[in-house]
């Protein structure tokens, strides 16, 4: 399955750069949306041409107009969790990638999930180590 990831503005330009150094299919907000475009409207097109989004907005699920666009509109949203400097994250994303890949083949959406960071430990004994991915709306799916 040959997945297209599209990457918020909020995730800037590195961490894009970075899955496409992986050989990851990356779109950037950048390119195909002005800079102050409600996350409504982008979700609706994402959802449209087939995308995963992928935002690290984690209040998304909390906005009625946005989530309503993740349902109506049929979107595969990757919500990334954490702190860290945006190549950190996005080398995790990278590592975990196989993952997100068999999470979005079982799941039909619309879904939001999050994609974790591993842990400290797992990192300090392999620093190649995924993280995980759970689905977090809607729940018990």
């Amino acid at each position: 399955m040959s997945l297209v990831y599209f990457t918020d503005r909020d995730l800037g330009k590195k961490f894009p750069e970075i899955l496409r150094a992986a050989g990851l299919t990356v779109e950037r907000h950048a390119d195909h949306f002005q800079h102050d475009t409600p996350d409504e409207v982008w979700l609706r097109e994402i959802g449209r041409k087939g995308w995963v989004a992928v935002t690290h907005d984690g209040r998304i699920r909390y906005k009625p107009n946005e989530k309503n666009a993740v349902v109506e509109s049929s979107v595969s949203l990757l919500v990334i969790v954490g702190h860290a400097p945006f190549p950190e994250l996005a080398t995790s994303f990278v590592a975990t990638e196989p993952k997100i890949r068999d999470f979005v083949a079982a799941h039909k959406p619309p879904y939001i999930a999050k994609v974790y960071r591993p842990s400290a430990t797992a990192v300090a004994a392999d620093p190649s180590a995924p993280g995980r991915i759970e689905m977090w709306y809607p729940a018990g799916k």
